[in-house]
């Protein structure tokens, strides 16, 4: 049997021909025939004729065997699969396919790139399987619930030094917003807090993880044994400032929407970053200007409901009274301070027994008491034998050198033996 006898046909098509022999026998009316195949009466009648005119040949299809309309040019695949080679091997199907578009005008869909990576054997990033987790619904509304969370990551690649991503993600519409930092600590969280709440108000509530910057480990001091308290740390204090509700998850799991995020950021962003020649956390902060907006126009979802639960934001001085590190100090009969190993001088005098020292965003420190702030300066935490601002010289105190056969100099003998006793005089 030569190949011109074969007829490749699929089993709708072999199923078709049988019930068209039935009709061309007149065992079947056209309607009947119609009514199984789910054609009209109309198509029926043009199969029929076509299978009278070619055979059995006829029930296929026009265009089996031939090349598609549509088909992109060889010479743009051939590209395209080199430019992957070369520049986009890393990168999952859809990132390459928008850095395809974006940077060098081939379209192409990432299942049309998928057929061409294994056509030709060349290995791509796949999707890992994922481990079964019950879902939690998101929120309904935009600033009901916000994740935060730092990701410590080689974001530079080597080029720069490892930093931190400090990134929020709303919980009902999936927006994004971040910073990069040096650390992941109490000074960044408030930063970035800030910068969150000056951009869309204050949330509702917060989830945030354990880690020591969003969760005091302290024990309970006596004053919050007897208030029912527990110790809160400095950006939990900053929270409750602003009334937004501190919720800390019990497993990365429970917050896997932000782990998601930076799931993502770290295949995206850092590609991103390489492309752009990013070497530095100031560089990476500008980049994220312009990146996030559009990260957020392309993976932010609608809300359930429409209504925005952010309000309003105070003003920006009592943002900075707000977001700082608070300790007490106990101000001393001479009117100073000290804090940190340095030592304050009030510039006036105050019934105060007890101040704030606040250590600021920008690093600056105020001292508060009541609210109100207190004038001062910082004076030499020790007098030396030069000359003070106040005029006075103190002299070193000198240390006694005892001499060589002083009894501290002499080794301890311990007696052993009975004392003699001595006579009584009557």
């Amino acid at each position: 049997m030569t190949e011109k006898d074969m007829i490749t046909m699929s089993r709708k098509e072999a199923r078709r021909l049988h019930i068209i022999h039935q009709t061309l026998e007149r065992k079947l009316t056209h309607i009947e025939a119609a009514s199984l195949i789910g054609l009209s009466d109309r198509q029926i009648r043009r199969m029929i004729k076509r299978i009278r005119q070619e055979g059995d040949e006829g029930i296929c299809h026009r265009t089996r065997g031939k090349t598609s309309n549509h088909r992109i040019p060889k010479k743009i695949k051939y590209r395209a699969l080199t430019l992957f080679r070369e520049r986009y091997t890393d990168f999952n199907l859809t990132h390459a396919t928008e850095k395809l578009f974006e940077v060098h005008g081939i379209t192409v869909s990432d299942e049309t790139l998928r057929l061409w990576l294994n056509n030709e054997e060349i290995p791509y990033k796949k999707r890992k399987a994922r481990k079964h987790r019950q879902r939690r619904e998101p929120r309904a509304h935009f600033g009901e619930l916000v994740q935060i969370d730092g990701s410590h990551h080689d974001w530079f690649e080597g080029r720069g030094p490892i930093c931190v991503f400090m990134g929020y993600i709303d919980d009902a519409t999936n927006t994004v917003s971040g910073r990069f930092y040096n650390y992941e600590g109490t000074m960044p969280a408030m930063d970035s807090m800030k910068r969150y709440i000056k951009r869309y108000g204050m949330p509702q509530s917060v989830y945030l993880d354990k880690h020591t910057t969003y969760k005091s480990w302290a024990e309970p001091s006596i004053e919050e044994q007897l208030a029912d308290q527990r110790p809160m740390s400095q950006f939990e204090k900053s929270m409750a400032e602003l009334a937004i509700d501190v919720i800390h998850a019990n497993s990365p799991q429970a917050k896997g929407r932000v782990e998601r995020l930076f799931r993502t950021l770290q295949d995206r962003l850092v590609k991103e970053m390489r492309l752009a020649g990013i070497k530095d956390v100031e560089a990476a902060n500008t980049f994220l200007t312009t990146y996030l907006p559009k990260y957020n126009r392309r993976f932010k979802k609608q809300a359930a409901s429409a209504a925005d639960l952010h309000r309003t934001a105070p003003h920006s001085r009592e943002l900075d009274r707000i977001f700082c590190i608070r300790k007490e100090r106990t101000v001393r009969n001479d009117f100073t301070i000290s804090h940190n190993g340095a030592l304050y001088q009030l510039e006036q005098a105050t019934r105060a027994k007890d101040v704030t020292m606040e250590a600021r965003l920008d690093g600056t420190l105020h001292i508060t008491y009541k609210g109100q702030e207190l004038s001062y300066r910082e004076i030499p935490a020790r007098l030396t034998k030069e000359i003070t601002e106040a005029g006075l010289t103190v002299q070193k105190k000198k240390f006694c050198i005892p001499p060589p056969d002083h009894p501290w100099r002499k080794p301890f003998k311990r007696n052993r033996g009975l004392k003699e006793q001595q006579p009584v005089a009557i």
